[in-house]
């Protein structure tokens, strides 16, 4: 079976890296769907997130040489369009916690109202469960130490645009 990923991935942390990884041993095939989301700043342009996410792929153990798993921008437009257009009938979404699922639960609902596209929930490693990209960020451009919750092509993109 074919998932998708969806995420902004801006940027791709340890706990995104955790759930394509997995997702990967569990599915033929997974899309990490690159969304842009206008309510959102972004830090780094869609194209810069995809090669991000490239690079990690390449250098995490888990998910080195994965032929399953492919990256896709998806420009806007609604994710149960996207999936019906690439075939896949689920996509998978970590969850960090309660306050994620409160959130995730209503738009699983809806697209599955709209297309009977499946959710699959993931239960996010704990050791990443404090960790967003948006506090990713903001730590960051405080000055805050974090390696480790962040592929090392991530730090360094962090590093060369602060």
């Amino acid at each position: 079976m074919k998932v998708v990923c969806p995420g902004s991935y801006d940027p791709i942390t340890m706990g995104h890296l955790d759930v394509i990884a997995r997702s990967a041993r569990l599915f033929d095939e997974v899309v990490v769907a690159v969304v842009h989301n206008p309510s959102k700043s972004g830090r780094f342009d869609p194209e810069a997130r995809a090669d991000l996410i490239r690079r990690s792929l390449a250098d995490d153990d888990r998910t080195r040489g994965a032929e399953n798993v492919t990256i896709d921008l998806v420009p806007g437009g609604l994710l149960v369009d996207y999936c019906s257009k690439v075939g896949a009938p689920a996509v998978v979404k970590g969850l960090r916690s309660g306050t994620d699922f409160a959130y995730e639960l209503p738009m699983a609902l809806m697209n599955k109202h709209l297309s009977e596209l499946e959710t699959i929930f993931v239960p996010g490693n704990p050791e990443f469960e404090h960790v967003s990209s948006s506090l990713i960020k903001e730590v960051h451009a405080g000055g805050g130490n974090i390696e480790g919750l962040v592929p090392a092509a991530v730090l360094e993109a962090l590093n060369a645009a602060h």
